[in-house]
């Protein structure tokens, strides 16, 4: 096959993985939603003092056409995929099993952002804004506050896999915990 036919056949196959990125996306976030952001699961706390939020931010914008250009993108060069949480915790097609599975037993609302979204929920942590995170970042908080770094973007292009994702999640997320407490311990 000449060169420019595969690279064709090469485009039409991401687009289609964007596609069906997309409606896992959307079936995601519409049909187990509790409320109207992007609430995947809403589990309730166990301690008052403990943050009441996972905010998971890709670095990609929201929007059918940016997934098929990030689903293209990721297939054919992912050695330049902006966002190492996508390729961390996405398949070809959908979410790792494990990866969603952990994120349901924790403890904590799971909130989805693209950046352009997150933008507009944080103004002040967006994209320009005065305390500008870098993304991809996962992220905790409370509702109506300024969310703290969990996994800050370059830990995040630093990880490997899913398994160590989870790993660097539940020690950080232990860490948060205890600072928290020890905090309001003191005050």
């Amino acid at each position: 096959m000449p060169e420019k036919r595969v690279r064709g056949l090469l485009c039409l196959l991401g687009g289609l993985h964007g596609i069906l990125h997309r409606l896992s996306c959307f079936f995601e976030k519409y049909c187990n939603q509790s409320e109207v952001s992007h609430v995947v699961k809403r589990m309730s706390t166990h301690a008052p003092i403990q943050p009441n939020r996972l905010l998971i931010v890709y670095n990609a914008d929201s929007g059918l056409i940016n997934a098929l250009m990030h689903a293209v993108h990721k297939q054919l060069y992912p050695e330049t995929y902006p966002c190492s949480l996508c390729a961390i915790t996405y398949g070809a097609v959908s979410m790792h099993g494990e990866w969603k599975r952990f994120l349901e037993r924790l403890p904590l609302e799971v909130v989805f952002h693209h950046k352009d979204d997150f933008a507009q929920s944080y103004p002040e942590c967006g994209e320009g804004g005065a305390n500008e995170i870098a993304l991809p970042a996962i992220l905790v908080g409370e509702r109506g506050a300024q969310p703290k770094v969990l996994l800050s973007a370059r830990e995040l292009d630093a990880t490997a896999d899913t398994i160590e994702l989870m790993e660097r999640v539940e020690e950080r997320l232990a860490a948060q915990f205890m600072s928290d407490n020890l905090d309001r311990v003191g005050a």
